[in-house]
């Protein structure tokens, strides 16, 4: 007996909030005196978490829920909050950290994102609780599909983007998965080779 489709998967609201704590996390990183590579990576880092969140989000939930609300004004202005974001994105990667107006930006970005978040965890994640209760887990298991599709499109700009941003924790996950990866490799040998030791 197979599990009902995407029963194992997390709801699509439970991964929207994650979106948001890993984007707040981030935000918080940057600091006016930080390094300039720095900046960059978590400049770049927050951006391309916020393109493929507002992608998924479109492409996504807020088609599921404006079939099941379909006058929620917060849902409406949602599209717009999306596209002002991206015209600060846009502005964002035409300058570098060495622009006077780059930390500026920066934080009129960070604050656009807070709004968006707090419309959305206090208006239409709760609405989408409520409205789509028995969906949300088929939602979660296709927005992770389509999560992975878009990571696949820029693997390295995203793994150095993430290792500049959180660069304790990015060592602290290398450590873990290379001892992971020696355990593996190490108890893959043929049992003629341990035995000659």
């Amino acid at each position: 007996m197979s599990a009902p489709h995407g029963s194992m998967s997390p709801g699509i609201t439970a991964m929207i909030r994650l979106d948001h704590s890993h984007v707040i996390l981030a935000f918080h990183r940057y600091r006016a005196e930080t390094p300039s590579w720095r900046k960059r990576a978590i400049v770049n880092s927050v951006c391309k978490a916020l393109e493929i969140h507002a992608r998924l989000e479109e492409e996504i939930f807020y088609p599921a829920l404006a079939r099941v609300e379909p006058d929620n004004e917060a849902l409406k202005k949602s599209l717009p909050e999306h596209q002002q974001m991206r015209e600060v994105i846009a502005r964002l990667r035409g300058m570098g950290p060495e622009n006077a107006a780059y930390d500026a930006l920066f934080m009129e970005l960070m604050r656009d994102t807070l709004h968006h978040v707090a419309d959305e965890e206090t208006v239409l994640l709760p609405a989408a609780e409520r409205s789509l209760k028995d969906e949300l887990r088929a939602l979660g298991a296709e927005m992770t599909r389509r999560r992975l599709e878009l990571l696949r499109e820029h693997p390295m700009e995203i793994a150095l983007n993430t290792a500049g941003t959180f660069p304790i924790a990015t060592a602290v996950l290398t450590t873990v998965v290379v001892h992971a990866l020696m355990r593996v490799l190490k108890s893959r040998r043929p049992v003629s080779s341990r035995r000659s030791r």
